[in-house]
């Protein structure tokens, strides 16, 4: 199967409201463009930042550069939405993240990057979800991480 060419804004639109149907998120938070692989073990997800972002205009105005804690909840979005593409996880399900750990940033993302987000399964469980990401521009690392999110709907977790 070829991976959807996210270049093109049909089609980025086309796997996006695929991804509206994973994820209560929308615009301008929802970081999650294609699920291209997901399966028992990982995710592999993309999203493409491109200058409309909303956080480019002050972060920073004159050399725009993606927020870390946007690249970790990128990797936590793209892990919530192929649990519940697997069905691990009903559609209706919200995500809360309880705590971030082994956070590290390696390579700036700039507007125009295509980010890969593979992410692991360290343990689910029906009320909590415990997974560890990489984001890659190209072949280069940008940013890790782990995260341990609880599960519910609306108004279960206060």
């Amino acid at each position: 199967m070829n991976p959807a060419d996210l270049n093109d804004k049909m089609v980025r639109a086309e796997e996006r409201k695929k991804i509206e149907q994973l994820l209560p998120h929308r615009d301008p938070f929802l970081f999650v463009d294609v699920i291209d692989v997901t399966d028992e073990k990982q995710v592999v997800a993309r999203h493409v930042f491109s200058e409309d972002e909303f956080f480019f205009k002050g972060h920073f105005p004159e050399y725009p550069v993606v927020p870390g804690v946007i690249l970790v909840e990128t990797m936590a979005q793209a892990g919530g939405a192929g649990l519940v593409r697997r069905g691990i996880m009903s559609d209706d399900s919200l995500f809360f993240l309880a705590s971030v750990d082994k956070v590290k940033f390696r390579k700036q993302v700039r507007p125009g990057d295509e980010v890969r987000l593979v992410i692991e399964n360290l343990r689910v469980s029906p009320k909590m979800i415990k997974q560890a990401g990489k984001a890659f521009v190209g072949e280069d690392l940008a940013a890790e991480a782990e995260w341990l999110c609880l599960v519910g709907g609306k108004g279960d977790i206060a």
